[in-house]
């Protein structure tokens, strides 16, 4: 995670990310094929047929029909020399069997090897052809889900460094900000991608942004020790004319091909920018991990590396408890929505719940149901937590009882900073294999968002937060790639595929 302060490349190496393993773009054209059909000859066959589908839409559908009949030619002429061999082999075994009829006591053993041997080919034909169908099958199906449930909203590009967190303002105007190893927070409007403000007070890497209930006001956490309160007031640019959403999705593919340097988009040039603080909370002993605003917005709480939480007033920045306990670093904290409720979470592999609602007793629960690093825990609008870690797996409990978890989510990959959307309660997992995935609270897998040569993550992601004004559903992920990204969710369409 961030460190203290230096530069940007010393705040990538204190966050110890794991090695990431470089993928290989999966392409169901295999390179054995003998024939190849003259391009466009689809398009030519259909040229003259009416159809109500988009023009690229349409194009992409004879694409990908167009490989899966190539792909059943090539399975064909495979077939057939299969059959070839095994006639050949037939033949073999028949002549060798008219020769040593007599009694030879070996025949029977050469009866077995020949239908072993035929059991053998016929056992590859059937692996060949159901490997290669289940490819070209998964691949259609997974290109039409994730772009029935998903679509790319914006790309947010102008931080220098990874982006460690993300999100949404909860007043009027609606914008996006971001926390960045580059030491800056900056602040998006969220239709035109365009970055409005820049806060530069920081003289380490920025590990968290939240925003105030009620006022424009913003909380940051730093390497450098601190947690920072500022003001802002932006003004948000024309939002572009509407284009074709259907274009914006590709096949959902790897996109390990793509490098750092080509990522779209400039700087956030000159923009407004803050360099001093509202208030600043200066009592940690290390890194500032994390930091959220208690219910009604009086209060803070930051966890640290120092292997506390410290609770705060935000009139006086004064400490008013220090939460310890933990025995190793914390890595992340959150505020209950509505009541006075915290929880941490910690690389001792617990995540405690703070309970504030008394004023004259402050009680603390521990819970153990990891085996590795806590690297979130949340709370939902009801009465659940969910956390998260890096044992892969993702756990809901229920606050009323929480000895066990109520439901277990395993995955392939790390698990970072998750979030969990207010009106459907979907459950948003970025992984450290640059894949994000959406669960329900049953921990049932609904959708993964599409990635490709042109869309997605190309490290680790590292943070997701959901956006439900107006009537849509928003989920804006951020990762070390050094951008974010906004999608817009369809969750009639999530709900139906679940």
């Amino acid at each position: 995670m961030p460190v203290e302060s230096g530069s940007s490349s010393s705040a990538s190496a204190a966050r110890h990310p794991k090695q990431k393993r470089k993928a290989h773009s999966l392409s169901i054209r295999r390179t054995n094929s003998t024939e190849e059909r003259p391009p466009g000859t689809y398009r030519d066959m259909l040229e003259g047929q009416d159809s109500k589908l988009p023009l690229s839409l349409r194009n992409n559908l004879l694409d990908l029909f167009g490989q899966i009949e190539r792909e059943f030619e090539n399975l064909y002429i495979e077939n057939l020399e299969l059959r070839r061999e095994i006639d050949s082999l037939n033949e073999r075994l028949t002549g060798d069997g008219q020769i040593m009829e007599g009694g030879d006591p070996n025949k029977g053993a050469l009866k077995a090897k020949a239908s072993h041997s035929t059991s053998q080919l016929s056992q590859k034909l059937k692996t060949t052809y159901k490997a290669s169908t289940s490819k070209i099958v998964s691949s259609f199906k997974a290109t039409a889900g994730s772009r029935a449930v998903c679509q790319l909203l914006k790309e947010y590009v102008g931080h220098r460094d990874g982006i460690w967190d993300l999100g949404v303002t909860r007043t009027q105007p609606v914008v996006l900000g971001t926390a960045s190893a580059d030491h800056c927070a900056l602040l998006w409007s969220i239709e035109t991608g365009k970055c409005v403000l820049r806060y530069a007070g920081h003289a380490g890497s920025v590990n968290s942004i939240k925003f105030h209930p009620t006022e424009q006001m913003a909380l940051t956490a730093s390497g450098d020790q601190t947690a920072h309160i500022w003001r802002y007031m932006v003004q948000l640019p024309a939002p572009p004319p509407q284009t074709d959403a259907t274009a914006s999705c590709d096949d959902d593919q790897d996109s390990s091909d793509r490098e750092e340097g080509d990522l779209d988009g400039e700087g956030p040039g000159e923009v407004p920018t803050i360099r001093v603080a509202t208030a600043t909370l200066k009592s940690h002993q290390g890194v500032v991990i994390a930091a959220d605003w208690l219910v009604g917005g009086r209060q803070v709480v930051t966890a640290s590396w120092d292997r506390a939480a410290n609770l705060y007033e935000v009139e006086t920045s004064e400490l008013v408890h220090a939460l310890t306990g933990h025995d190793q670093e914390l890595t992340h904290c959150c505020t209950h929505p509505s009541q006075r409720l915290v929880v941490t979470s910690s690389r001792d592999t617990t995540f405690r719940l703070w309970d504030f609602r008394d004023p004259s007793i402050h009680s603390v629960n521990v819970f153990q149901g990891h085996t590795d690093t806590v690297t979130s825990a949340v709370f939902t609008v009801g009465d659940n937590v969910v956390s998260g870690s890096d044992d892969r797996t993702v756990k809901v409990w229920d606050l009323k009882n929480m000895r066990s978890p109520i439901a277990t989510i395993r995955t392939d990959s790390a698990v970072n900073r998750i979030s969990v959307s207010t009106n459907q309660r979907i459950i948003a997992l970025p992984h450290d294999n640059r894949q994000v995935r959406l669960f329900d609270m049953n921990g049932v897998r609904l959708a993964r968002l599409p990635r490709s040569n042109r869309m997605g993550h190309r490290r680790m992601v590292c943070c997701s937060a959901w956006n439900e004004e107006n009537q849509s559903c928003n989920l804006f992920t951020c990762g070390f790639d050094r951008q974010a990204i906004g999608w817009n969710i369809n969750i009639p369409a999530l709900l139906q595929e679940k």
